[in-house]
This record gives structure tokens, sequence and C-alpha cells, in this order.
């Protein structure tokens, strides 16, 4: 299996469980530095391999009132700072081909959104920046179909690709987690996480909003981590009870350590890293 390289570490069978991990969208400059000011030293504490994740836009909230981010520009310019104040790599997610190549030069990995992941010209587009390509099954596709993914990112030239779990469409307002996606979307040859804060979403949930189940994250992430994991994908908030988006399944920064010591012991129970 390929390993994927990102800044100084890399992820993959026999590395160490990296994490990405932030606020779900950037909701100014204050705040994505104070959430950088301590999750940093954090990670560095534990030794687990750590990328800064936050939207610029989120595109896709259930209303049209929703808080959707400071935008391309701004938001470019904040995570810039967070790289260069923290050293820390970005992931940040795209919307449009023509939003490749401006994010291709602050962020290391490209995220391609679940329910964007068949876009072709997107995924083209991000390939051909030369960055890390992180795309999330979408929650209408089973595992194996993200083969077609794979390959659409593979003829454009891409090499450097991760895939992500978030779960699967339920109906009525919900979402499952299937254990068997990770080893099933393994034998692509790629690296495979788990996003265990959107896997227990509950999408349009609260009508004008989703809503969430923050009390299974441990659970999933645990599990995840044990089905094989490579990395994590973890939003995280200094207050989430008033975040402006997803409230209901962002962390704490002071539930992190607790779970993230015990997918560090089990991923070295399982020999990797």
């Amino acid at each position: 299996m390929k390993r994927v390289k990102v800044k100084d570490f890399y992820i993959g069978e026999g590395e160490p469980l990296a994490v990405m991990c932030g606020p779900c969208v950037i909701e100014g400059e204050e705040i994505a530095l104070r959430a950088a000011k301590e999750l940093v030293p954090l990670f560095d504490s534990l030794g687990i391999p750590f990328i800064y994740k936050s939207s610029y836009d989120k595109a896709n909230r259930s209303s049209i009132h929703s808080y959707r981010g400071p935008g391309l520009d701004e938001g470019l310019r904040i995570l810039e700072k967070v790289k260069k104040e923290f050293g820390v790599p970005i992931v940040t997610d795209i919307h449009t081909a023509e939003e490749a190549a401006l994010v291709a030069e602050v962020a290391d990995i490209l995220q391609i959104p679940a329910f964007l992941c068949r876009q072709t010209d997107l995924l083209v587009a991000a390939a051909k920046t030369g960055r890390v390509v992180e795309v999330k099954k979408g929650q209408f596709m089973a595992p194996w179909d993200m083969e077609q993914v794979v390959n659409k990112l593979k003829e454009a030239g891409s090499e450097e690709i991760l895939l992500l779990d978030r779960g699967t469409s339920f109906g009525y307002n919900n979402l499952v987690a299937d254990l068997r996606s990770i080893p099933s979307m393994q034998k692509f040859g790629y690296p495979v996480g788990f996003d265990a804060t959107h896997s227990v979403q509950l999408p349009g949930g609260a009508g004008s909003s989703s809503s969430g189940q923050r009390e299974y994250i441990k659970t999933l992430a645990q599990a995840f981590t044990a089905a094989g994991s490579h990395f994590l994908f973890l939003e995280a908030h200094e207050d989430p009870a008033n975040a402006l988006c997803d409230r209901d399944n962002q962390l704490s920064f002071a539930a992190l350590p607790e779970l993230l010591k015990r997918c560090q012991r089990i991923h070295a129970a399982l020999g990797e890293g």
C-alpha cells in the first residue's frame, strides 16, 4: 500500500495514526489562531502527526441563512497565517474546479467533500495541483464504488491520494457507519481514514440545520481505529455549543486528550506505527 507524505511525516500502513483536527468552519482569525494554539501543543505532547482543518466555505448548509464562513480569499489568508505561525500542514475543502489551484497555494491537502466526490472536473483539477487529495466517500455510495474516484485521480496524474469514510445515508436524518468500509477501500492501495465527527451527524435533523449525536464519537473513533484506519478526522471547537456550524457533532478541546490516547493505543496494538 502506498504511503502518502504530508510535510515531514507519512500517512499509511506501518505509520503512526495521523489526525486531522480543527473547527468545522473558520469563524474569524482570532478563533482560528486560538484553536491552533490549543491543538498544536496537545498533538506534539502525544507524538501524533497533526493536520489543522477548517473550512473557508461550507457550501452545502441546510439553510440559505446558515453561516458559511469568511469565503475563499479571507479564509485562505487566515489558514496561511495558522500555517506560518504554528508550522502545521493544512487541510481544507474545495467545491469548484476553479478553487483548486488557489487553495493549493496554501493547503497541503485538498479535501473533496462527500457530496462532490463523483464530480470529475473537481477531482481532475485537484489532482493537477500536485497536492495530496483527500476524498470523502459519498454518503450515497458503497465503499467499493470509490474505486472509480481513485481511477479518476490517477488518470489525472495524482498518486497522493487519501480516502475517508464519513458514514452512509440510512434515511430519515440518519447515517450508519460500516466498519467494513475501511478494509474495503484499502484494497485500492491508498491510505483510508475515518471521519468520526461527521459520522454522528443527523443531516437536516434540526429542520433548518443538521444535528448530531456527539456521545457516539468516542465509540466510533475507537472502533474504526481498531478496523485499521490510517488516520482520523475529528472536528473540535473551543465552545461547541456556540459553534457556528455542526455544534452538535464537534468535540470540545478538553475531550480530545483521552480519546486520542485511546486511539493511539489501539493503533499501536495492531502493530501500526
